[in-house]
């Protein structure tokens, strides 16, 4: 199968609406290049040094996205140019955010990260912290940030049940935040969940941008 005709078959399986979000981490350029020349246009990446030397050398009507866990030091590499930070997980994180976007002049569109999973290695705000934070009005003090949805992760096994017991829980918080957030720091749209191996069960519980890499680069 090509990379073309793997995107065919993900994008024809996607309910209307659906945003799929190509993952790059262990994709090479001219591999990027055919996902493209497809007609593809949202790409991720996981790594700061990753992302912006494919920024550098692509063609700039990509939408690219930063997917994985963000340190706050390298926030100031992609804040000109990312269309999407989605794995938004602490105040100081956020906090950060506002000061570079502030200083590029532009308003960074983000996710906020809820923990779902069991695994320890996973990031993300539980639940009733996302909640607070909302309810505190720190937003307020970062104009320069724009939160437009929920991310989430699963714990990765093969329950099936447990897996969409997570995304259930993603979903009532993403549906909180569109009903609880006001002001200019919000425009409630997106739920991010689902990757190559539970992209099927997310969809089924929401999802409504799914992130999926060797379904897609990998025949």
């Amino acid at each position: 199968m090509s990379i073309a005709s793997n995107l065919r078959d993900i994008k024809g399986s996607l309910p209307e609406g659906a945003t799929l979000v190509a993952v790059t981490k262990y994709s090479e350029q001219e591999e990027i290049m055919e996902a493209y020349e497809a007609g593809h246009r949202v790409f991720g990446e996981n790594k700061v040094q990753d992302l912006t030397a494919k920024y550098g050398a692509m063609p700039k009507d990509i939408e690219w996205q930063f997917l994985g866990h963000l340190q706050r030091n390298k926030v100031k590499y992609i804040a000109p140019f990312v269309s999407l930070i989605q794995a938004c997980d602490s105040e100081r994180l956020l906090a950060e955010i506002n000061k570079q976007g502030a200083k590029v002049n532009r308003q960074i569109p983000c996710l906020l990260q809820v923990r779902i999973a069991q695994e320890e290695s996973k990031f993300g705000l539980l639940p009733s912290d996302l909640k607070a934070m909302v309810e505190s009005g720190s937003f307020a003090n970062w104009p320069f940030v724009k939160v437009e949805g929920v991310m989430a992760m699963a714990t990765n096994t093969s329950d099936n049940e447990q897996v969409a017991h997570e995304f259930a829980i993603a979903k009532e918080v993403f549906d909180w935040l569109k009903e609880h957030s006001t002001g200019a720091n919000f425009e409630v749209r997106t739920l991010s969940m689902g990757m190559t191996q539970d992209y099927k069960i997310a969809l089924s519980q929401g999802a409504n941008m799914i992130r999926i890499g060797s379904a897609i680069f990998k025949s």
